[in-house]
């Protein structure tokens, strides 16, 4: 028998190469749409990013001012709250990435040391929840910064609470 021009690898061969070449010029001319299109995104995404940063910045650079005031009004909790006051300070440095932000004004500490400390954790509890509340919203590396963070704070707090219980009114 003799044999015919054409035979399964070679038709498989012109397949393969017709479909690659369709494969590419599909892929080319496209006069940069794609790439702007993405630009854009990437763009987006980080001021995204950049805005979730500020706004946790914020929340733990208050935070902060809260325990610098019981601190000051009550001088005995100092030892209690400095180390926790300076993992707060580390969270807002963090966050911020260099770059400063708003302070709110907060009403000044109770008068009874032990209602400050409540009042510290209570804080603390909102302040975790409000990086929790944000991490769901996050790129992944804010997100496993802010959950870290939420994670200490919500540390902080049974801390805190503790401390209040053993500190004199």
């Amino acid at each position: 028998m003799r044999r015919t021009g054409t035979t399964r690898r070679g038709a498989l061969t012109a397949t393969g190469a017709i479909a690659l070449g369709a494969a590419l010029t599909g892929c080319g001319d496209g006069g940069g749409r794609e790439d702007t299109t993405i630009a854009d995104a990437q763009a987006a995404a980080a001021q995204v990013e950049k805005t979730l940063r500020m706004t946790a910045a914020t929340t733990s650079r208050n935070l902060l001012v809260q325990y610098d005031q019981v601190v000051k009004a009550h001088p005995k909790t100092e030892a209690g709250l400095t180390p926790l006051r300076d993992a707060v300070q580390a969270h807002t440095t963090a966050l911020a990435q260099g770059e400063g932000g708003a302070l709110a004004l907060s009403r000044p500490p109770a008068a009874d040391a032990r209602a400050a400390v409540k009042d510290l954790a209570a804080a603390e509890r909102r302040t975790a929840d409000a990086h929790t509340a944000t991490l769901l919203k996050a790129p992944p590396e804010l997100a496993r910064l802010l959950a870290s963070i939420a994670a200490a704070g919500a540390a902080h707090a049974y801390l805190l609470t503790e401390l209040a219980k053993e500190t004199s009114s």
